[in-house]
C-alpha cells in the first residue's frame, strides 16, 4: 500500500492506540482524531469518584493524548454531540417508547464514526480513515468491490456493528487489528510502552457508561406500571414500563419467587421467568418459565431499513444470520428480499428474536448486510 494520510479515531482505548501505532509504522501519515459525542452529563471528577464504574470523556481524552504523545503524532479534540444527539440518540429513546430494543452502537458506527467523522477526515485532507475495530476490508479482484470481513478473533469481531457500512465508507477504511487476536493487540501495547496497555476494555453504550441501564432510561423516559403475566393470562405482578424491559431478560422481574399455577411448558414451577412478549396497547409484559419454552422460539422474522454493503441483495449463496451479537452464526434462507427489507427463515429455531435489534447476514467470513428487525414469528 502506498503511504498515505491516515486519520484514525482515538478512543483512549488500547485497540485504537495499537491501530494509530501500526499505520505509523507502515510509513503513514497519521492524525488522531478524539470524538466526543456525549456532553449531557459530563460530570466533575469528584462526581466521577461517587461512581467509578462511569468513565467520562474528559478521561478518555486524557488517556488518547498520551498515547499521541508516546507515538508522536498529532491529536485533534472534534466534538460530534450535536450529531450524536440528533441521529443517534433521538432514535434510541423513539425505538425505546415503541417498545423495541435498538442497538445504539449500529447507528453510531453508520451515522458518527463512518459518516461526521469521515468527513471531518476528509475535510483534513485524509485518504484514509482508521478505526481500532476487530473486522477486515477487501477488495474483491473478480468484482472490484469492497468486502466487509469478521475479524479474525472469533471472540472479538465486531462486523455486526458494522453492517450498515456502504461501498464508499469501506473505501475509505482501514481496521488493522482486524488481523489480530486481542492478546496479540495487548503485547503490541505493552512492547512499544503505550500507557493504556493494560486499560479495561470500555462495555456498555458510551452515553450510558456501566451505570445502571434502567436508572438511565428514568431520566427520560416516564414510568407507566401495567400487569405481568404468564403465560394462561394469569397475573404475576406489576412492571415499571414496558420500555425498561427486553425479550428475553431474566433479572429484575421482580417474580423470582413466584411459582407458575400448573407447570407451564417449557420448564417446571421452578424454573427461571423470562420476558417473552410485550403488548404496548394493553400495557401487558409477558412472561413465561423455562429457557426452552416456545414463545421465546422463533424460525421466521421480518427486518426493514436493510443495507446491502455490496449495494445489491444477496442471491443464490448459502447463508448464516445472527439476531444479536455474541450469537453463533445460524443457517438462514432469506426471503423477499428486497433493497429496504427482508424475510429470514432459519434451519433452527432462534432464541429471543427481538424487535429493534439487528439480524445481520454472512457468507463464511463475508459480512453481507443486514437490518432492523420488526417482527418474529414464535411457536405457540
Amino acid at each position: 500500500m502506498s503511504k498515505q494520510r491516515v486519520v484514525v479515531g482515538l478512543s483512549g482505548g488500547v485497540d485504537s492506540a495499537v491501530t494509530a501505532h501500526l499505520l505509523k509504522q507502515q510509513g503513514h501519515e497519521v492524525i488522531g482524531i478524539f470524538m466526543k459525542n456525549w456532553e449531557d452529563d459530563d460530570r466533575t471528577a469528584d462526581a466521577v469518584n461517587d461512581d467509578p464504574g462511569y468513565c467520562t470523556s474528559n478521561i478518555d481524552f486524557v488517556d488518547a493524548a498520551a498515547v499521541a504523545d508516546v507515538l508522536g503524532i498529532e491529536i485533534e479534540h472534534v466534538n460530534f454531540a450535536a450529531e450524536y444527539k440528533d441521529r443517534v440518540f433521538a432514535e434510541f429513546l423513539r425505538e425505546y417508547k415503541a417498545g423495541r430494543t435498538p442497538n445504539p452502537d449500529i447507528l453510531c458506527n453508520a451515522e458518527i464514526k463512518f459518516k461526521a467523522f469521515l468527513d471531518h477526515a476528509m475535510r483534513l485532507g485524509a485518504e484514509k480513515i482508521a478505526t481500532g475495530h476487530y473486522a477486515r476490508v477487501h477488495q474483491n479482484p473478480e468484482t472490484g468491490l469492497h468486502e466487509l470481513l469478521k475479524g479474525l478473533d472469533p471472540s472479538k469481531d465486531q462486523s455486526y456493528f458494522l453492517h450498515r457500512l456502504n461501498q464508499t465508507q469501506l473505501s475509505k477504511t482501514l481496521f488493522p487489528i482486524g488481523e489480530l487476536h486481542k492478546t496479540q493487540v495487548r503485547q503490541i501495547a505493552q512492547g512499544i510502552g503505550l500507557p493504556n496497555a493494560k486499560k479495561k476494555d470500555s462495555t456498555g453504550i458510551c452515553f450510558i457508561g456501566e451505570r445502571p441501564f434502567r436508572d438511565f432510561l428514568n431520566r427520560y423516559i416516564a414510568k407507566e406500571p401495567g400487569p405481568i403475566r404468564d403465560a394462561r393470562g394469569h397475573v404475576l405482578g406489576e412492571h415499571v414500563g414496558l420500555s425498561f424491559y427486553t425479550l428475553g431478560q431474566r433479572q429484575g422481574l421482580g417474580i423470582g419467587g413466584i411459582k407458575a399455577k400448573g407447570a407451564q411448558k417449557g420448564g417446571g414451577e421452578h424454573a427461571p421467568w423470562f420476558v417473552a412478549r410485550k403488548d404496548m396497547q394493553t400495557n401487558t409484559l409477558w412472561v413465561v418459565q423455562g429457557h426452552e419454552h416456545p414463545w421465546l422460539q422463533s424460525s421466521l422474522l421480518t427486518a426493514h431499513d436493510a443495507n446491502w454493503v455490496a449495494g445489491v441483495v444477496p442471491t443464490n449463496c448459502p447463508l448464516a444470520a445472527k439476531t444479536r451479537y455474541r450469537q453463533g452464526d445460524a443457517p438462514a434462507q432469506l426471503q423477499d428480499a428486497s433493497l429496504q427489507r427482508f424475510t429470514l427463515q432459519f434451519i433452527e429455531p432462534q432464541w429471543a428474536v427481538t424487535p429493534g435489534q439487528s439480524a445481520v447476514l454472512y457468507e463464511g467470513d463475508v459480512c453481507l448486510g443486514g437490518g432492523v428487525i420488526a417482527s418474529a414469528q414464535t411457536h405457540e
